[in-house]
């Protein structure tokens, strides 16, 4: 399936259970997500509607809340695509994932911060009362998504928004079905980890 970029991803904030739906530039709903609250080992389920009726893919934690967590990432019956899993020490100053495939050890894409400074920057207005309501319409953090060996596939950006964090993706360069899928959903779940971080 062919989607129409750029996607916009819209993350509610106000919700108390997380949701994040990515639509294409004519409107059409591709993934949605309501984020279970209070799970110990965290698990995504993606959904191709609102009323989550059709289950698209699942996304599970190898492990119990863990700053370097591996997410697999499944079809609704279980066959794994691939995986997204933050690197800790180095997403302590700059957010880094690696995307993998199928089941594969090595990465084959990273998603990166654009400009840390952009974050600090809105982590410092975020601790000033009355100012950290306005900070998400100033600050717009970017991710890009790479090869291994620096070529630039798809980039995330944060736009001027108050009450929701909105998004939008942009494809770089061409790339097969299987890998965009990937790719998005991958984001996606950054996208839900990195919440407090802009």
């Amino acid at each position: 399936m062919e989607y129409s970029y750029p996607l916009e991803m819209v993350f509610k904030v106000i919700a108390l259970a997380p949701q994040v739906s990515v639509t294409d530039t004519n409107g059409n709903l591709i993934f949605y997500v309501k984020q279970k609250l209070f799970k110990i080992k965290e698990e995504v389920l993606v959904f191709a509607d609102k009323d989550q009726t059709q289950l698209l893919y699942k996304i599970n934690a190898d492990r119990i809340i863990d700053f370097s967590a591996r997410y697999q990432i499944t079809d609704a019956i279980g066959n794994p695509l691939g995986a997204v899993k933050r690197q800790g020490m180095k997403s302590l100053w700059k957010a880094h994932y690696d995307i993998y495939q199928g089941n594969e050890p090595e990465p084959f894409l990273t998603i990166q911060e654009e400009n840390v400074w952009i974050r600090v920057a809105d982590g410092c207005i975020n601790q000033i009362p009355i100012l950290n309501l306005f900070a998400g319409y100033f600050f717009h953090p970017a991710y890009l998504v790479s090869t291994l060996n620096g070529k630039n596939v798809m980039r995330l950006q944060k736009m001027p928004s108050i009450f929701e964090g909105t998004f939008r993706i942009e494809k770089l360069v061409d790339m097969d079905e299987f890998d965009e899928k990937e790719i998005l959903l991958s984001l996606m779940m950054m996208t839900l980890l990195e919440r407090t971080r802009g």
